[in-house]
């Protein structure tokens, strides 16, 4: 653990506070219940008409009713989000995030270099269909049991979901930057390959890309998600077992304690790397929002100090907590770690992998999250 001092951002007086007092389902400033469409829709609007109160908020409005509907499966050809961990409150804790950003970057900025509400606008809505990818179209997922089986190739979807979606809502000249800077928030293409006229673009790309990372590694229940959720859908999604050209197979991620015991080095190789070099510390325009602190890195923090300890204790217990999930599945949770465990033996039956009592017994190797 010589490491986990390196890896993690100070903390601000009086955090300590906040941490005991806030609920899972709710944002780091435990007021605004990020399950819930309503709440983080007034929140969005409420940062976004008072930066630019002379921009109709109509194609906003319009999105998160969209969003809505479409992970909780009443969109006409989509079954709705069945994964457990990108869940309904993942992407609206990261729409938040998002609108903070953008807000705390328009404060410090020159007036030649701001977004602007237009940009802003397609930020968001990029940001509410992030993970769009993850939701099985009825027709042409078919084969398809759980969009989790989507995981290497669902932030493609998701750009193929955005083209189509925003000429939907009067905004196709913003489709295809759209469908570009969505790549930032995953691991499908070598970011320096993205080309975008507007450096703006680029930044609100950074931007996305920023807000994704430090909401989910923020939430109050990360750690229990990462164990119990990201890792059943890396198991579906083959990218914690993964057979190579040659027909043999490569173990990424032993188990879900397994996913966890390497979170540091997923953080110092990667999380901390986008947000520091690749998208230039851009996470440091929420201080302009919060009085000069940023409470997504002090949570982020608490989260690494308490995993360390847990490892270091080998302390188990102490990951306690069993957030509710939130899409059109019930016990979506409970469902793909059945899918995966059945996957997992599948693999066991085919002599692939031998599973021990509890996790899976091969060579591990290095994979992005």
């Amino acid at each position: 653990m010589s490491s986990v001092r390196s890896a993690v951002p100070r903390r601000a007086p009086g955090a300590a506070e906040r941490l005991q007092e806030r609920r899972n389902e709710y944002d780091v400033t435990n007021t605004v219940r990020v399950s819930d469409v309503a709440e983080v829709r007034n929140a969005v609007l409420d940062l976004f008409t008072d930066h630019w109160p002379k921009t109709p908020i109509d194609g906003l409005w319009l999105a998160f009713h969209d969003f809505q509907r479409l992970f909780d499966g009443e969109t006409e050809g989509y079954a709705g989000c069945d994964t457990s961990y990108h869940d309904r409150q993942h992407t609206l804790d990261m729409v938040l995030a998002m609108a903070r950003l953008l807000v705390g970057y328009e404060r410090a900025c020159s007036p030649d270099e701001c977004l602007g509400p237009e940009r802003a606008t397609m930020g968001l809505i990029t940001a509410l269909f992030h993970d769009a990818g993850y939701v099985r179209h009825l027709e042409r997922d078919a084969l398809a049991e759980t969009g989790a089986e989507f995981t290497v190739n669902h932030v493609s979807r998701s750009a193929r979901f955005l083209r189509e979606y925003l000429p939907s809502i009067g905004l196709a000249t913003h489709a295809d930057i759209a469908a570009q800077i969505v790549h930032y928030t995953g691991y499908e293409m070598n970011l320096d390959q993205i080309e975008l006229e507007d450096p703006r673009d680029c930044l609100t790309g950074h931007l996305l890309g920023t807000a994704d990372l430090i909401a989910q590694m923020a939430d109050r229940s990360y750690l229990e998600k990462c164990r119990d959720r990201l890792f059943p859908e890396f198991v579906l999604g083959g990218v914690a077992v993964r057979q190579d050209e040659r027909g043999g197979v490569q173990i990424a991620y032993r188990s879900g304690r397994d996913l966890l015991r390497r979170t540091f080095e997923f953080y110092e190789e990667s999380a901390k790397r986008r947000l520091v070099v690749t998208f230039s510390r851009a996470y440091r325009y929420l201080e302009l929002v919060f009085d000069g602190h940023n409470p997504y890195m002090e949570f982020i923090q608490h989260n690494l100090e308490h995993l360390a300890r847990v490892l270091r204790e080998d302390a188990w217990h102490l990951l306690r907590r069993r957030p509710p999930c939130f899409g059109a599945v019930a016990a979506a949770d409970r469902r793909l770690q059945v899918l995966a465990s059945r996957r997992l033996r599948s693999l066991e039956a085919s002599g692939l992998i031998r599973l021990g009592p509890r996790r899976l017994s091969a060579q591990s190797a290095m994979s992005t999250r």
